[in-house]
């Protein structure tokens, strides 16, 4: 998609976790390499042998599912959103609101460093279009394109 353009080498674990609501289990996204606010994002997962869902995805054949490859692509998707709009630490959440041209090419198993880079496609008020790719060492793993929404977290 891009290159890294826009590094921001500070942006760590301890600020995605203060972007991000997720936690372990389901934090799918370990650094930013780097981000163009309004523009994109270049996000990691390290990809390690004790994620819960190697558990049962498959025993003796570990493979990360696709579908956690889209997650992990909106998570990134969602500090890109949070960082451009200046929210982050408001308690504001990104909702995944549709999933479209889902592409899954080649597994991600334990040991994988996996890339993450996320671009918008398309900005109207609180709703966000989004087309990503996920890749290990530059061999595309997964792809597709989401549209998300801001919105306040529900009331307790």
């Amino acid at each position: 998609m891009s290159e890294d353009t826009g590094a921001r080498p500070d942006y760590d674990i301890h600020k995605v976790l203060g972007a991000l609501p997720h936690r372990y289990p389901l934090l799918l996204v370990d650094r930013v390499r780097s981000l163009e606010p309004g523009e994109r994002i270049h996000a990691v997962k390290a990809v390690t042998f004790n994620e819960d869902f190697f558990q049962g995805h498959f025993p003796g054949a570990p493979i990360m599912p696709g579908v956690l490859q889209v997650e992990a692509m909106a998570q990134a998707a969602a500090i890109l959103g949070i960082e451009t709009l200046g929210l982050a630490g408001t308690g504001k959440l990104v909702y995944f609101m549709g999933i479209e041209s889902a592409k899954f090419r080649a597994p991600v198993t334990p040991g994988c460093l996996l890339d993450l880079e996320v671009e918008f496609v398309q900005k109207r008020s609180r709703v966000y279009k989004f087309k990503g790719r996920a890749s290990v060492e530059g061999k595309t793993t997964s792809e597709a394109e989401f549209t998300a929404m801001i919105a306040d977290p529900p009331s307790t």
